[in-house]
């Protein structure tokens, strides 16, 4: 029996997105009965631009402090559920008509809707890389944002996963030292850190090039011993980046095996070694790594970030790459072809399949002069 449509209230926080706006209202149409804007500080058209799409504007001073933003732009929401995004995430046509259907259907015990949200993709429009954030929530539970930075919003209850995609778009605009600088603040005025602190903070100096520094708060964030295993599974990739950024191969070493500890190995991981051991020309190592990549069964429902490539057609391209330099290239060639059923247009991989076709025709060509100077 089809339940009663629920209510939804979109929750945004903003601040001089007038390049991004009105792309993500005009993605929603249809899905908020409510659109709750709160500004912190935009200097811009943005405002104005949102004025067409609600009057429940308000302003917010900013205080270093996401989740004391979302939640304020949380308590004015007065619907059913209540939905949050980034001026800079979109719904495809696709995931809208899905979450039109969700909003008539969903089950009223619900308290909690996870969504898949798309980061990246390559020049064919394929997800590179994604991972999952809880998306629509009840609003009678009075959910809470927790941390300054990379703020996440803390549930319980009744949860479903669904397949409805957020699609991130982003924009030049960022400010691009705004976290560090909010951690670097924090940190000068003597404040304890979280775990989850030290890994976002981590994060911060790491994408900055501080590979020194980032190292530190990496292995600090590690040692608590306290961190969710996908953030510690993620660590381990970082400190092993690091640590090849400053050419300190054997530590790298060390961290990739280092996530072992955390789970069963990963595709991501797999794909790391077998490059490690191409690298060094150690082929036989490198297949081993990158065709136990290609065995793995991928997570189902995974809320850690995933490399998509790294699942389908890398470890294959590689291995082709691998069983080329080993002399056997029928392998090469079968290899290559499973990944163009992935990516039919990759360069390299056209150019693979023209250069192994050469050599085994080749081959086949040497094959049947010997055999007939044999007779």
């Amino acid at each position: 029996m089809e339940g009663k449509e629920i209510r939804i209230s979109l929750c945004m926080i903003v601040r001089n997105e007038e390049n991004t706006i009105a792309r993500c209202l005009d993605s929603v149409k249809g899905i908020p009965d409510e659109i709750v804007i709160v500004d912190t500080g935009s200097s811009d058209r943005t405002k104005e631009i949102v004025k067409e799409s609600t009057d429940k504007i308000f302003d917010f001073t900013w205080i270093d402090d996401f989740a004391a933003a979302r939640n304020f732009a949380f308590s004015k929401a007065t619907t059913d559920y209540i939905l949050w995004l980034d001026a800079d995430d979109v719904f495809a046509e696709s995931d809208r008509e899905q979450f039109l259907k969700l909003k008539k259907n969903l089950d009223p015990l619900m308290d909690v809707v996870n969504m898949p949200y798309l980061l990246a993709f390559d020049q064919f429009g394929a997800v590179t890389f994604s991972l999952r954030r809880n998306r629509l929530v009840k609003r009678s539970k009075n959910f809470r944002w927790i941390g300054a930075v990379h703020e996440y919003l803390e549930v319980s209850g009744h949860v479903l996963n669904s397949d409805i995609c957020v699609t991130h778009k982003g924009t030049g605009g960022d400010d691009s030292d705004r976290n560090l600088k909010i951690y670097e603040k924090r940190k000068a005025k003597g404040e304890s850190f979280s775990p989850r602190d030290l890994y976002y903070f981590a994060n911060e100096l790491f994408d900055h090039k501080l590979y020194n520094q980032a190292i530190e708060s990496y292995q600090e964030f590690l040692k608590t011993g306290q961190g969710w295993v996908e953030d510690n599974i993620s660590a381990c990739g970082k400190l092993a980046d690091c640590y090849h950024n400053l050419g300190e191969k054997d530590k790298q070493l060390e961290y990739i095996f280092k996530s072992f500890e955390q789970a069963t190995p990963r595709a991501e991981f797999c794909c790391r070694l077998g490059f490690y051991f191409l690298s060094a020309k150690q082929y036989e190592q490198g297949v081993f790594w990158y065709k136990l990549a290609t065995q793995l069964e991928k997570p189902i429902d995974s809320w850690g970030p995933m490399i998509e490539a790294c699942w389908t057609w890398l470890p294959h391209l590689q291995l082709c790459v691998c069983y080329d330099r080993i002399g056997k290239h029928e392998l090469a060639y079968e290899h290559n072809e499973i990944a163009r059923k992935y990516r039919p247009e990759n360069t390299q991989v056209l150019y693979n399949k023209n250069y192994l076709e050469g050599v085994l025709g080749k081959a086949k060509k040497e094959e049947i002069n010997k055999e007939l100077a044999d007779n």
